[in-house]
């Protein structure tokens, strides 16, 4: 029997252990790196379902540029009530470095749940309570709501404009004001009728709102009813008057009778947020995206312009332009 050397066998075992070990990769400092890089992660958690032509569609579309322009991992969910702070939650949890809720409703939950998640950016399209790694989004589609008061007060006939919201949240009300202003402005006599059905959801019951407001003597309505805004346009049409897209343009909705939108643009502010959040230049505050940076339109249903006297089309394109330029500030509430 072959006896090995007690030394020999020590400097073989070393030898092997050193030659399967894998050299770590060194950056340029000398210092090691990281054999992949982590995901940059963005989550959208919305109230609707993100095919709703509206609210949170639009949302969605930020997200998507997010995806293309950053090469972000994304993933959204529709969540509302008890679910909103289980959702941020899990998304924290599995890395997402932002979780942008849409809407309101989202602000005071984020608020709760960033004190655990410190890495992870939270920020919600409106709301007032910011912190370190906590903001908000205040999209000031007031001025949009505002010229389709004017219109709305400038065309109307009967005397009596209507809007129908779903939830009663703030943000919401704050629109609802400024189309009341923007009518009231251009037509002091007029009447303004509001109502809201607790659903941003219910298709009939924004479609009864509705009816019920043309049964008043409304000519054109605004809404603010999300995936339900469809009962807006469908009573609309049944009744032969007017109706305003809000969010997103809705101006080619079946219904055909869409004279202009109040329209959000969120795919520049979506991407410049993920960019802040990605390069770690993000810090909690509440910014206001208005006309003067292109976040937010009025746009006019083309098919419909040869209803439209010619001087309303002057007015509004004035109006707007006061708007861009800061001549004229659109009534907001704070909250």
């Amino acid at each position: 029997m072959i006896k090995l050397n007690t030394f020999a066998l020590a400097v073989a075992a070393l030898a092997l252990v050193v030659g399967c070990s894998a050299p770590k990769e060194e950056s340029a400092s000398g210092e090691p790196k990281p054999s992949e890089a982590a995901p940059f992660k963005v989550a959208l958690l919305t109230p609707g379902p993100v095919s709703d032509a509206g609210w949170s569609a639009m949302a969605y579309r930020g997200l998507k540029a997010i995806e293309a322009d950053t090469g972000a991992q994304v993933n959204n969910q529709e969540a509302g009530g008890t679910q909103i702070k289980d959702a941020m939650r899990s998304y924290a949890r599995q890395g997402y470095k932002l979780v942008f809720g849409h809407g309101f409703e989202y602000n005071e939950p984020a608020i709760e749940v960033a004190k655990d998640f410190p890495d992870t950016v939270f920020v919600s399209s409106s709301g007032g309570q910011t912190a370190d790694n906590v903001g908000a989004f205040r999209f000031y589609l007031e001025q949009g709501f505002y010229l389709a008061g004017v219109m709305a007060a400038k065309m109307s006939k009967s005397g009596v404009v209507g809007m129908v919201g779903g939830d009663d949240v703030p943000s919401i009300r704050s629109t609802f004001k400024a189309f009341r202003a923007g009518a009231i402005d251009t037509n002091p006599a007029i009447q303004v009728k509001e109502v809201f059905t607790n659903s941003g959801q219910d298709i009939a019951k924004a479609k009864q709102a509705t009816e019920k407001l043309i049964e008043e003597g409304a000519d054109f309505v605004i809404h603010q009813a999300n995936a339900a805004a469809q009962g807006v346009f469908d009573a609309c049409a049944e009744k032969n008057v007017y109706a305003f897209g809000a969010n997103a343009d809705q101006n080619d909705n079946p219904s055909g009778r869409v004279i202009a939108s109040a329209v959000i643009l969120a795919e520049p502010a979506f991407v410049a947020l993920a960019k802040k959040v990605k390069e770690g230049g993000y810090k909690g505050g509440i910014e206001l995206m208005g006309m003067d940076i292109g976040a937010i339109d009025f746009v006019v249903n083309p098919a419909m312009k040869t209803v439209i006297p010619p001087d309303v089309l002057t007015l509004v394109a004035e109006i707007q332009a006061q708007i861009k330029d800061g001549r004229r500030t659109v009534p907001k509430d704070e909250f």
